[in-house]
């Protein structure tokens, strides 16, 4: 499926009106079916599905890693996209002990959970060698405008992207979803045999809670974010032993947790 479109509309600008066209995302119903019930519908690009079902797997816990996937297809209805993957039986047993209805809006990452306790399960720590400059967050989020086709087009998409020091970023994907962006780069890191562990998640987004969790899921050590984060978000970055890092633009930003992964004296000092 195409992940944009041209629509004609009309423009005043300068005083007058103008007619032309816009470039704008698709935008489709993807349920994400697993053994014949579905857990989820969100409202996602129709690109990288596979690294989302993949992602959205990881990131909620639903399987620990790729070979409890035992397969997934991609089937296109009338109204929308399914995503019917088939687990191992152990992660099945998982599934069908923690099932909730979950249904997501763009920009709502924790709809449908049906308690406060699943809203706020315990993460697991992050592993603590990876090291950074202030130059790696300056260089990460501008490896990032590389990855951005869709926004370049539309200018109302969303992308997550995983840098690597030394090599740039490595990879990267895009959806009208900031929530669905990071799980698409949580598939396509697993998918191409990498560990989130040696690299950084850069985000176009703000950061709430959901963001620090799914980065904790995939042991991310490192969240870098265009935007600011939520009070809940830095708590639990903190908890998880993740480095946030917000407020980032060109060669500025703002560390508020874990300031040791940084080279040098200087953040530990101002944090």
């Amino acid at each position: 499926m195409e992940t944009h479109r041209a629509i004609d509309r009309r423009a005043f600008r300068a005083g007058r009106w103008q007619r032309g066209s816009r470039a704008v995302p698709e935008e489709v119903p993807v349920a994400l079916v697993y053994n014949g019930t579905t857990q989820a519908v969100m409202m996602a690009t129709p690109a990288a599905l596979e690294d989302f079902a993949t992602g959205f797997s990881l990131t909620e816990g639903i399987v620990g890693d790729l070979s409890e996937i035992r397969e997934t297809e991609l089937v296109e209805l009338p109204q929308g996209i399914e995503l019917r993957m088939w687990l191992a039986p152990e992660a099945e047993a998982r599934f069908q002990a923690r099932r909730r209805a979950q249904v997501g809006p763009v920009g709502c990452g924790l709809c449908g959970i049906d308690s406060i306790h699943e809203a706020m399960r315990a993460l697991p720590s992050v592993a603590d060698g990876l090291r950074l400059t202030p130059a790696d967050c300056e260089a990460a989020m501008r490896g990032l405008l590389r990855h951005q086709a869709l926004n370049d087009a539309t200018r109302a998409a969303h992308a997550a992207g995983f840098y690597i020091p030394g090599q740039g970023v490595v990879l990267g994907r895009e959806d009208v979803g900031r929530h669905n962006a990071l799980d698409k780069l949580a598939g396509a890191i697993a998918r191409a045999g990498l560990k989130a562990s040696d690299g950084s998640i850069v985000i176009t987004s703000r950061v709430s809670v959901d963001m620090v969790q799914k980065a904790a899921m995939i042991g991310a050590p490192v969240l870098m974010a265009a935007s600011a984060p939520t009070a809940l978000a830095i708590a639990e970055a903190d908890a998880a032993g993740i480095t946030l890092v917000a407020v980032l633009r060109g060669a500025d930003f703002e560390l508020f947790t874990h300031p040791e992964r940084f080279d040098g004296n200087e953040a530990a000092d101002v944090a």
